[in-house]
């Protein structure tokens, strides 16, 4: 695990400038940790910031190049099922010089081309560069665990693992881009391609970019297909499952250096401990979190499963002084990112690689198999679509003046959210319960003139994603969605950038691209049945984990930002919500963002998620549009002593 980057100027040939490349490795050097290089080469130039996890020697590092020289490669990721594929390399001919998955990659570009994409089973963001055909390969694992991007020049195309590595070269000024400001507002998040800073690029997940004879193409070799459903009995469902979780969970293991796992109250992360302590010579080393308030505290649940398996378990509290962690977050998430459970993700991979370098956890079992409410209130949606639309416009009405209990994940709020999307269609219906700011809301709070700059409806994104996928349910198409916007712009980046700002590599065993599949291919019904939500999951590792975890609610992932933004963090929030600054970006409408503060705080209704929003843009401008920072303690001082430092 390790970060990239690099520049090829195919169009200018002007030589790359090394100082350039290696302030770019500098920038993430977080990433990698254990050591750096870059190599560059007239025109081209790559670079790397090394997280040594297997064949920690000097032959493991890179930029790597093939005993002749004329392939080289820069590699972030894992590569799972490398010894098998390094020995049918082998059997073709190929010989290796280190223990590297690395060199495999090499070894299968050769033999394969392109086509070697579908040979790695892994997670990988890598640049390869064929000087004989003066070729730039890059790609993205399937489901984006690996972030890319790149940013096309008047000389070339430059690329690195996090954006941030671009400030690296003065001629780059960091603009905002309002189609991807207008996206984050709309889903706390940037999806791909689109990126905060105008001109940058991301590679969406399972795609490749290829630059040869002065082109750039860019093409998808890998989606899911959720048409294609597989003809097997339940408990042969449930045991295939098992078995290629159990797989996935033992490929994942492998490592020169120590490993574990994070550990919520849930199924997904302790399925995974579970099959890790079936495949483990020794106790698993387990790591949560939790809060002082007790509706978010989900530490009790872990101790059962920690129990269960006789884990070697280690729990830390996130308080409300984790605001303090502000400027580390800016940094490092390098666009705006709003997602809260983007705190407790960032301390708790702290607080593991104090321990060991490598952590499995749970995510994707949702995306997989129908872990959230959405999807059961999807199906309920296809019922209440047989009232008449004027009846339903009126009950929404109706929801949308009621009191809120200032609780979201109260019945009351959930019923109100269900009875305001009612009036929609079933693909806008979704788009409803997952925004942050739904088309309407957006419009309230967005100053018109910003809206004149964004070129396209930011709905378009599930819009779109809804029409590509093959799903015949409305079950399937929504997970599809999910997998293709939520999981890999938000999950998977959270996730990502937690983890390797502290140099902790993240893997994932349900998502695992064989286990997606099978899973993808299961009927709905066997993921959603009634109002069970991932009754195929349950059932196949029913056996391994406490009955308490099996019969909890989902309780998720976050954090009680508004219990803080009502008291501990009131003044922040206040500070930034009236600040001059703000104030004048002319994005958002300043009355209507007061407004929302005044009604949270006073408890007539529940923002705190369009708050976080709102405060994460306002820093994520300060940090990296207002200044041009080099550090974290750059991004410390450009808050103004608005948190510390």
């Amino acid at each position: 695990m390790c970060g990239i980057a690099g520049r090829v100027n195919y169009l200018s040939r002007r030589p790359v400038d090394a100082a350039v490349v290696r302030r770019m490795c500098d920038l993430i050097a977080h990433r990698g940790p254990d050591g750096w290089d870059v190599r560059v080469d007239g025109w081209v130039g790559l670079g790397h910031r090394r997280l040594s996890i297997i064949d920690l020697s000097a032959a493991g590092t890179q930029p790597m190049s093939t005993a002749d020289g004329r392939v080289w490669i820069t590699f972030n990721g894992e590569i799972y099922n490398f010894l098998e594929l390094r020995r049918q390399l082998e059997q073709e001919g190929h010989r290796f010089r280190s223990a590297t998955d690395t060199e495999v990659i090499l070894a299968a570009y050769r033999q394969y081309g392109l086509e070697c994409l579908s040979r790695l089973r892994g997670m990988f963001a890598f640049a390869i560069w064929d000087q004989t055909r003066e070729r730039l390969f890059l790609a993205r694992d399937r489901v984006g665990k690996k972030p890319l991007q790149y940013l096309l020049d008047r000389d070339g195309i430059a690329f690195a693992s996090e954006p941030k590595a671009f400030l690296a070269d003065p001629a780059w000024v960091p603009e905002p881009d309002p189609q991807g400001i207008a996206d984050y507002i709309a889903l706390q998040y940037v999806p791909a391609p689109e990126s905060a800073f105008k001109g940058v690029r991301k590679l969406p997940p399972g795609h490749f970019l290829l630059v040869e004879n002065g082109q750039i193409r860019i093409e998808r070799y890998w989606r899911l297909k959720y048409s294609d459903k597989v003809r097997m009995t339940e408990a042969d469902a449930a045991a295939e499952l098992r078995r290629r979780l159990s797989d996935a969970v033992r490929m994942r293991l492998i490592s020169d250096v120590p490993l574990g796992a994070f550990l919520s109250g849930g199924i997904d992360s302790g399925a995974v401990v579970a099959l890790m302590a079936e495949h483990a010579s020794g106790p698993v080393k387990t790591f949560s979190i939790g809060f002082e308030q007790k509706e978010y505290d989900e530490l009790p649940a872990a101790r059962l499963v920690a129990r269960k398996y006789s884990t070697d378990h280690h729990e830390f509290v996130v308080r409300p002084d984790a605001l303090s962690l502000l400027p580390s977050l800016v940094w490092h998430y390098n666009e705006p990112y709003a997602d809260s459970s983007a705190i407790p993700t960032f301390v708790l991979s702290e607080l593991t690689r104090r321990y060991v370098t490598v952590a499995l956890n749970g995510d994707g079992g949702d995306e997989n198999f129908a872990g959230y409410d959405r999807y059961y209130a999807n199906v309920l949606g296809q019922h209440f679509d047989r009232i008449p639309r004027p009846v339903r416009r009126l009950m929404a009405n109706a929801a949308a003046m009621a009191p809120s209990n200032g609780n979201r994940r109260g019945l009351v709020s959930r019923g109100r959210r269900f009875l305001q999307a009612g009036a929609e269609g079933r693909e806008e219906r979704y788009i409803r319960w997952v925004s942050h700011f739904p088309h309407g809301l957006r419009e309230e709070i967005c100053t018109p003139d910003f809206l004149a700059q964004v070129p396209r409806d930011p709905d378009r994104v599930l819009l779109d994603a809804y029409r590509s996928s093959d799903a015949a349910d409305i079950v399937d198409a929504t997970l599809d969605v999910d997998v293709t916007t939520y999981l890999a712009g938000d999950l998977l980046v959270k996730v990502d950038i937690a983890t390797m700002a502290h140099g902790l590599e993240g893997r994932s065993p349900l998502l695992d691209h064989e286990v997606m599949e099978f899973a993808a291919r299961l009927p709905s019904d066997l993921k959603l049945r009634r109002n069970v939500k991932k009754y195929i999951l349950r059932t196949a590792v029913a056996s391994l984990l406490p009955a308490e975890i099996l019969d909890r609610p989902k309780m998720g992932f976050g954090v009680p930002i508004d219990a803080w933004f009502r008291c501990e963090l009131k003044e922040f929030v206040q500070d930034i919500v009236s600040s001059a600054k703000f104030r004048q970006r002319g994005i958002m409408r300043p009355a209507v963002v007061e407004q929302l503060f005044k009604d949270h705080v006073s408890g007539e209704a529940s923002w705190h998620y369009q708050l976080w929003n709102v405060v994460m843009l306002e820093m994520w401008f300060r940090a990296f549009i207002d200044t041009r920072p080099t550090s974290k303690a750059d991004v410390a001082s450009s808050l103004g002593g608005l948190v510390a430092a």
